[in-house]
């Protein structure tokens, strides 16, 4: 089992990083895994590959991205909540997905909101994007509101609410 997690938030360091590495751990503790190494888990910061997003060439560091995502079992996809949604930087990122290229796979959708009133984004907005690209998306997506975070126990009810779900490609071709 291998989790990956990609933060859309244009900001280095931002607290939608911290939020998407707890959460992939929550989901990783529960799962019985212990998928990370002393340097934590894989991340793709959008944040660094934001300058050849929207470039039509090819870029290494942004195929290599392209590829753990694809490749990976269960992919945590992060973002802040801009104008009621996830940023356009998360969505220039998945626009480079070939359809159906996250079939099999599960997609796990995380939104870190300024306010309530953005919490139905998590399964309006962020949820069939990801289903658009074949993922399986257990629910509920998860919303942190940013006055919360860390949100350590957010975060735990949410993976012991969504963990029962996730069955990977790999267990289920056994």
């Amino acid at each position: 089992m291998s989790i990956v997690t990609v933060v859309g938030n244009p900001r280095a360091g931002s607290r939608t990083y911290g939020a998407a590495v707890a959460a992939a751990a929550a989901i990783a503790g529960r799962l019985g895994g212990e998928p990370f190494d002393a340097s934590g888990p894989e991340v793709v910061d959008l944040s660094a590959l934001a300058p050849v997003l929207l470039d039509p060439g090819q870029n290494v560091a942004l195929e290599v991205a392209l590829e753990l995502v694809t490749e990976a079992s269960i992919t945590v996809f992060a973002s802040p909540t801009y104008k009621a949604t996830y940023t356009g930087l998360l969505k220039s990122f998945v626009d480079r997905f070939p359809p159906n290229a996250l079939a099999g796979r599960i997609a796990l959708p995380v939104l870190v909101m300024g306010d309530p009133r953005h919490a139905l984004a998590v399964e309006t907005h962020f949820r069939p994007l990801l289903v658009e690209l074949g993922a399986r998306v257990p629910t509920p997506g998860l919303a942190l509101l940013e006055s919360e975070l860390p949100g350590a126990d957010a975060i735990a009810r949410w993976a012991d609410l969504v963990s029962p779900q996730i069955v990977t490609r790999e267990e289920a071709l056994r």
